[in-house]
């Protein structure tokens, strides 16, 4: 039996829908991402398996428990961080960890152990009061209070969102730790360098899911020959890639272009180069790259959406 599971759910708010015909299944101690952009529905998915909000079609479970009938015993195997820091800040560290454990019937003491780990970093402001914590710091506390009854899965909505690189570097390294010990783990993110670090992703945008798989399966379904290409000028270089006869798909992917095209050719760097540098581009560099989680993304997207110039300017996250 799966750990999570979502059959055909579907939630509007008014007139806007939200997810749309939604399945999926996590495996228990399945280290599961949900990803995609804002607005995709990963937040209402993680309310409905929280049970607080109800679907307006479809089915979901946590840990064998309806998200309906079952919601008290759902709320006793279920960890979850939401996605703006929820714990009270007048609180101290330590304070909001023995609430949090209270609530649950518990005390810290009887799972310490779960959290030792990362409650050993937070120990030296245990009296500091929760509001006053760097952006790391309030993330790996929440953690904990989502932890400290020891939960059978554990829900993550955008747990990365807005702390530093080091912070989300350490964060995931946690994740791994926890997922040693059994725990199942759905974990948002917007972050399509954060999806390598799952088992199995689903890519979500306007409420559907694109594609559900592994990373290493998603690169691999990539299609198109792909190339990153640089110039002095990203502006002007993003519009001549666009207008080169044999793109595919063009758009900034960090401080260079992914550009792909419709054909491989043996010469296609060559013939790229001597291109921009007639439409007076300098400093071009063009190298082949292996595709990415975001060039899939990108490309189903323009799957679903089909225009005479398939993408547009996205920035790589």
């Amino acid at each position: 039996m799966p750990a999570v599971e979502l059959l055909n759910i579907s939630k509007s708010y008014g007139t806007t829908p939200a997810v749309r015909d939604i399945s999926l299944a996590v495996e228990a101690g399945e280290l599961f991402g949900l990803i995609g952009p804002d607005g995709a529905g990963k937040t209402t998915l993680f309310r409905i398996l929280t049970t607080l909000l109800l679907a307006d079609a479809g089915t979901a479970t946590v840990a064998g428990h309806d998200v309906v009938r079952d919601f008290r015993a759902i709320r006793n195997v279920v960890g979850y961080m939401p996605g703006k820091f929820s714990l009270y800040p007048d609180l101290t560290v330590q304070e909001n960890l023995e609430f949090f454990a209270a609530v649950f019937r518990t005390t810290v003491a009887e799972n310490y152990e779960l959290v030792k780990d990362i409650y050993e970093q937070l120990a030296p402001f245990k009296n500091r009061r929760s509001g006053a914590l760097s952006g790391g710091m309030k993330q790996k506390l929440a953690l904990c209070c989502a932890l400290i009854h020891k939960p059978q899965v554990l829900l993550l909505d955008e747990p990365t969102t807005g702390v530093d690189a080091v912070s989300r570097q350490e964060f995931w390294h946690m994740l791994g730790t926890l997922k040693a010990r059994g725990i199942t783990i759905v974990v948002s993110t917007p972050y399509m360098d954060e999806a390598a670090l799952c088992e199995r992703v689903a890519l979500l945008q306007e409420g559907q899911v694109l594609r559900i798989d592994t990373p290493a399966a998603l690169r691999a379904a990539y299609p198109w020959p792909l190339y990153a290409v640089r110039a002095a000028r990203m502006h002007p270089l993003l519009q001549d890639l666009r207008a080169y006869p044999a793109a595919h798909s063009c758009y900034a992917f960090g401080e260079a272009a992914h550009l792909s095209l419709r054909q491989p050719a043996p010469d296609a760097a060559a013939r790229l180069t001597a291109y921009l540098t007639g439409h007076g581009h300098t400093g071009v560099v063009v190298e082949p790259v292996e595709a990415t989680i975001e060039d899939t993304f990108m490309d189903l997207l323009a799957q679903r959406q089909p225009s005479p110039n398939s993408a547009h300017d996205q920035p790589a996250q």
